[in-house]
């Protein structure tokens, strides 16, 4: 008997079956994750990675001086603090709230963190296995992220977001 949802997933755009695989390998790391970890803290996460390349710590200094202006500075500041400070109760990160780049506050993996985020990449590549994704379709799919990529990016550098 076929899978109810079926029909409906085949009459869904592809935006909403993006979403649809996003959360299955999204479920999938998290179900087998060693330490319980929300999607919005396994983002984070991959952020902090990011975050300390040189070239987006300037970037960031940068940013957060000219943020630093708007009264809405602050409440970013503790929002996005507090969510940092859980993944260092996890032993995940560490945070320096004095960073001698002009951050306001910056982190860093610590071992665990590292360890963690390489079990991430791990369980996504073996989601690719469980799901069947052949190389064809791998670059298919990534001609889609470098085209989709491009708006989000343009956006941006636009709007002068903090990478």
């Amino acid at each position: 008997m076929a899978h109810p949802h079926n029909d409906a997933i085949a009459k869904m755009p592809a935006s909403a079956l993006i979403g649809i695989i996003e959360e299955s390998k999204m479920t999938y790391v998290r179900e087998n994750l060693s330490v319980f970890l929300h999607e919005s803290q396994i983002k984070l996460l991959k952020q902090v990675k990011k975050h300390e390349k040189p070239h987006h710590k300037r970037i960031r200094a940068k940013q957060f001086e000219k943020a630093k202006k708007d009264d809405l500075f602050n409440v970013h500041l503790g929002l996005y603090l507090k969510k940092y400070q859980k993944l260092e109760r996890l032993g995940l990160i560490e945070i320096d709230l004095e960073p001698e780049n002009g951050l306001e506050y910056d982190c860093r993996l610590t071992s665990k963190g590292a360890e963690t985020l390489d079990e991430i990449a791990s369980l996504e590549s073996e989601w690719e296995g469980v799901v069947g994704i052949a190389d064809d379709e791998r670059e298919v799919l990534k001609k889609l992220a470098l085209d989709s990529f491009e708006i989000s990016y343009k956006h941006k550098k636009n709007r002068e977001f903090i990478f």
